[in-house]
């Protein structure tokens, strides 16, 4: 049985304990709303460039671009986006999951993987179950930097434009509310005609008319719409991020608030332990 000095010894650790998930609770309340608000500062851009993407395909059906075309390779790519650090709850994990269940996929299907990781935690997970990492990037900071993901994206996409991968998903979390987020696994590449229809709609439903776009290229078409999908698809990897990270501070903020509730019970059960020795 604990004598009276193990238990305040206990009782102490306790108090310290709650000190520290209180200030890292704190911390990320500050972090989420910094986040959230540059998430929501990114996604005008990213709707923007979608819906001009969208209409583009539409409006020069004659071009088809690389991202658009399917073709046989036997490789698929994977831009799996995490955190650096953990203390998020179930965040990464939820994420990695869905990875391995797609990984495990694309073998059933005799075909082989590539993958791209933005976070520290998919890399060290992919690393650990041997998958083939072709680039990485992390610490990211509480910011995302467009620069610093093009580079590590850049290797997937010209891959594809090659015609040596398949197919592109990007898995992240995307930020719903402060106590809920959800996994995405998505199709990123190739952009199917049904994707750019619904981007088109999506806007015209937003203004309420339909237009008739009619555009006038400088310098000409290939080069406008090159440069422009290239665009759009770094815009939704971006938003991606932006999202994960919103998730990131959410979950450690949660995931803290308990840890603190915990450390504040457990106290008052060795304190009543005390009294009872």
């Amino acid at each position: 049985m604990a004598t009276g000095k193990e238990i305040r010894g206990k009782i102490k650790n306790f108090e310290s304990t709650k000190k520290i998930t209180k200030a890292m609770e704190m911390i990320s309340v500050s972090k989420m709303r910094k986040a959230q608000e540059r998430m929501r500062a990114a996604r005008p851009y990213a709707e923007i460039v979608r819906n001009i993407a969208a209409h583009l395909g539409r409006a020069n059906p004659e071009y088809v671009h690389p991202f658009m075309k399917r073709n046989d390779a036997k490789v698929v790519g994977m831009i799996v986006v995490t955190t650096d650090k953990g203390l998020c709850g179930g965040l990464n994990t939820n994420v990695l999951r869905g990875v391995t269940n797609k990984l495990r996929d694309v073998q059933t299907d005799g075909m082989s993987a590539l993958a791209v990781a933005i976070g520290n935690k998919g890399l060290g997970f992919l690393n650990r179950i041997g998958a083939k990492v072709v680039s990485h990037v992390t610490q990211l900071g509480d910011r995302p930097h467009l620069e610093r993901l093009i580079g590590p994206v850049k290797v997937l996409l010209d891959a594809y434009a090659k015609g040596e991968v398949n197919a592109v998903y990007l898995s992240y979390t995307r930020f719903i509310n402060t106590m809920k987020q959800e996994v995405v696994l998505e199709q990123l590449l190739p952009l199917s005609a049904v994707q750019m229809q619904e981007e088109t709609r999506v806007s015209e439903s937003a203004s309420g008319a339909k237009h008739g776009w009619d555009y006038i290229y400088e310098p000409d078409p290939q080069t406008v719409i090159d440069d422009l999908l290239v665009r759009y698809v770094e815009a939704l990897v971006f938003q991606a991020v932006a999202e994960n990270m919103a998730s990131e501070h959410a979950a450690r903020m949660v995931a803290m608030k308990a840890a603190t509730d915990n450390a504040g019970n457990s106290e008052i059960v060795s304190g009543a332990a005390a009294i009872g020795a």
